[in-house]
């Protein structure tokens, strides 16, 4: 009995003993690691560390740059009139054909003027008696059988005369009206036998081989376009972009808008556009061929003015520019950066100077 009761007294110490070892050999090996497994862990954490802030480049280069302003305007006929009579008339017969061509000179309208051809044949006689008595004194003149006076009395009754039948003469070509110059006839306003007065209406002649373009630039570019300066410009009627020439300006701006009229002519063959439409120009101020555009995501606007974030060599620069003229997409730096440089163009909220930056894409 006793022999066991030692027998177990020393296996429970030898149990102890091996789980003190074992503790002990453990902690060990916990506590202390290699310096292999150290420079491992590291490498691995230097490997997942940010570099920089994400960004997005674009590299400037130069380019050619049209500096353009567009101006609403108005066409209008080159040439309009509204063909009346300058008499108290009856109409006795119409020539005219509504919306027709007609050429300089044509009869459109006759008035009548029988009374008038009556009253000149009237005068002509009359001229004939006139004119044999100023022959008579005159021939008395010069072999001295009669007074100076007489004779100047005579001649004056002639001139007199003849004045009155040049007068009737001109008030009879009135009674015939006639086209001032080419174009199409609108529509016709009086018939045979209607009683015209001076300034009635009877149609309008309308010259449409060329088209006038009156526009107002603002006072900025009123020295900037000349008299000869080609200008473009398209209606509502249809797509196609039509060409024009400055021809003339007004002396002096408008006092109340502070603009100058300009006006434009350009051809309208097949008479595609209409007086009356209305025009969209596009005004060529300036062309520059080295220009730096820049996109205008990019500009960080400021009290002094716009700046950039530039990249340069893994950092962010910030440079202050000045702009000039803008599109909807980009802006013209007139100063500050150079062909080359590489502009940041997205998460420049969390940039400072000197930031780290890591480029994802250049353009």
């Amino acid at each position: 009995m006793e022999k066991t009761i030692q027998s177990a007294k020393i296996i429970s110490g030898l149990i102890i003993t091996a789980v003190i070892l074992l503790s002990v050999f453990f902690k060990g090996y916990t506590s202390e690691k290699p310096e292999s497994a150290k420079a491992t862990t590291k490498e691995q954490a230097a490997s997942v560390a940010p570099v920089g802030v994400p960004v997005d480049g674009q590299v400037l280069h130069s380019e050619s740059l049209n500096e353009e302003m567009t101006v609403s305007g108005t066409l209008m006929a080159y040439q309009e009139v509204s063909i009346s009579s300058e008499l108290n008339r009856k109409v006795v017969a119409v020539h005219a054909k509504e919306g027709k061509f007609v050429n300089a000179g044509t009869m459109l309208f006759k008035l009548d003027d029988a009374d008038l051809l009556a009253e000149l044949e009237q005068l002509k006689q009359q001229e004939k008696l006139v004119l044999l008595n100023e022959r008579r004194l005159k021939d008395l003149i010069d072999r001295e059988a009669a007074i100076q006076q007489d004779y100047d009395q005579a001649f004056t009754n002639l001139k007199v005369l003849q004045a009155k039948i040049e007068q009737l003469k001109v008030m009879i070509a009135k009674t015939s009206i006639r086209a001032p110059f080419s174009g199409y006839l609108g529509i016709v306003n009086v018939y045979t036998g209607a009683f015209v007065t001076p300034g009635s209406p009877l149609a309008l002649l309308t010259d449409n081989s060329r088209l006038k373009i009156d526009f107002a630039v603002p006072e900025k570019h009123a020295n900037t376009l000349k008299t000869g300066d080609e200008v473009q410009y398209n209606v509502e009627s249809n797509d196609k972009i039509y060409k024009g020439r400055i021809v003339a300006h007004e002396a002096g701006l408008d006092q109340k808008t502070k603009t100058l009229l300009m006006r434009a002519v350009t051809d309208n063959k097949g008479s595609e556009l209409l007086p009356g439409q209305s025009a969209r120009l596009t005004l060529r101020l300036s062309n520059t061929g080295n220009a730096l555009m820049v996109p205008n995501q990019a500009l960080i606007p400021s009290s002094k003015g716009y700046s950039v974030y530039v990249a340069n060599a893994g950092k962010a620069g910030f440079k202050s520019i000045e702009v000039g003229e803008r599109n909807a997409f980009s802006v013209h730096v007139t100063k500050g950066l150079a062909p080359g440089d590489t502009i940041i163009t997205s998460n420049m909220l969390r940039l400072t100077p000197g930031s780290a930056i890591q480029l994802v894409s250049i353009k």
